[in-house]
C-alpha cells in the first residue's frame, strides 16, 4: 500500500502545484476529491483541471444549493423524512457504484426543491470527500414509483438547471447508466421539464421502466439492491441510517465548507474564464436560453 500511495503522490504531484498557483481557487482540498477528478478525467491533466476550475466555479455561483448546509437542520431533516436517499453498500461486477432515489412520502405539501436538492449534494460531497474507494462508474436509479403530476409544480426551475448543469458538468463521476423505474404513464410531462437541460450523451444513458417489471435487473444484479427491491444488502431504512450518520458526522466540514470552498472570482486570471457560471446565476430566459450548450 506504501508503493501505491506513492505512485498516486507523483501522477497528483502536478495537479496540485497547478491548484496552488491558482489566485482564485481554494487550495484546501482533499487528496481524494483530487484524485476523483483525476480518474474521472481519464487522467488527463488539462481536462481535470478545467473541471476543478469549474466545480468551484458553479458552486460559488450557487449559494442557495452549496451554503447554509447544517445536517442538523430542520429543513435537512425534513428532507431526510421525506426521501430516501440510498447509496447502495454493494457495487457491481463492472465496479460501479449503484444509487437509487425516491420520494418517501407521495404527498408533496412539505417537499421543498432546493432543500431536496441541497441534501443531495451534502450526500454526493460526503462520499467524494471521504471514500477512498473510487467506482470505475456511476449508476443512479430513480423510482417514481411516489411522483404524481402535482411534482411538476414542485420543481424550481432555475434550481433544477443548477442541478443538471452541476451534475453533468463538474460532479468527478464517470456516469455510465441512468434508471428511471416504476414509470407512471405521465412520465414523459415530468421528463419535459429537464429535456432542455440534458446533454444529448447523458440522455443516451437513460433507461425507463415500467411498474411491475424486473427489466431492470437486465443491466444490475438484483443482489446488490436493498430486500425492498428484491436484493440481500438489507433494508432501505438500515441503509439510510447509516448515510443520515455519516452526513451527521460530517456537520462541522459542512458550515465550515460556506467559507472553504469560495471561488475569489476578482483574483480570476483572465485566461482561466468560463460563461457556464454566468449560465448557473438566476438570468431570466426561456427554456432555450436555459439549455446546455
Amino acid at each position: 500500500m506504501p508503493d501505491q500511495e506513492l505512485e498516486w503522490s507523483l501522477e497528483l504531484a502536478p495537479l496540485k502545484d497547478w491548484l496552488s498557483k491558482q489566485p482564485h481557487l481554494p487550495h484546501d482540498v482533499e487528496d481524494v476529491l483530487l484524485r476523483r477528478f483525476y480518474l474521472s478525467c481519464h487522467k488527463r491533466l488539462e481536462r481535470a483541471k478545467r473541471t476543478i476550475d469549474l466545480f468551484f466555479t458553479l458552486r460559488s455561483a450557487a449559494p442557495d444549493l452549496f451554503c447554509k448546509r447544517d445536517p442538523w437542520s430542520p429543513e435537512i431533516r425534513r428532507v431526510f423524512e421525506i426521501t430516501d436517499m440510498l447509496p447502495l453498500p454493494y457495487k457491481t461486477k463492472e465496479n460501479y457504484k449503484v444509487f437509487i432515489y425516491r420520494l418517501r412520502d407521495p404527498d408533496l405539501d412539505t417537499f421543498n426543491f432546493t432543500d431536496v436538492v441541497k441534501t443531495f449534494f451534502m450526500m454526493i460531497d460526503t462520499r467524494i470527500t471521504e471514500e477512498d474507494d473510487i467506482p470505475s462508474g456511476e449508476i443512479p436509479i430513480f423510482d417514481a414509483a411516489n411522483v404524481s403530476l402535482k411534482f411538476i409544480g414542485k420543481v424550481n426551475l432555475s434550481v433544477l438547471r443548477k442541478y443538471m448543469m452541476y451534475t453533468q458538468e463538474a460532479v468527478p463521476v464517470r456516469l455510465k447508466q441512468v434508471h428511471v423505474i416504476n414509470t407512471p404513464s405521465y412520465i414523459g410531462k415530468i421528463f419535459a421539464l429537464c429535456k432542455p437541460f440534458l446533454k444529448s450523451e447523458v440522455a443516451k444513458l437513460i433507461k425507463f421502466h415500467e411498474p411491475n417489471t424486473e427489466t431492470l435487473f437486465n443491466d444490475i444484479s438484483k443482489e446488490i439492491f436493498p430486500e425492498e427491491y428484491g436484493g440481500s444488502s438489507g433494508s432501505i431504512d438500515q441503509i439510510k441510517r447509516y448515510w443520515i450518520k455519516r452526513m451527521e458526522a460530517k456537520r462541522d466540514w459542512f458550515l465550515e465548507n460556506d467559507k472553504r470552498w469560495v471561488v475569489e472570482e476578482a483574483l480570476r486570471p483572465s485566461n482561466c474564464r468560463d460563461d457556464k457560471a454566468d449560465k448557473m446565476r438566476d438570468v431570466p430566459g426561456s427554456f432555450r436560453a436555459l439549455a446546455l450548450d
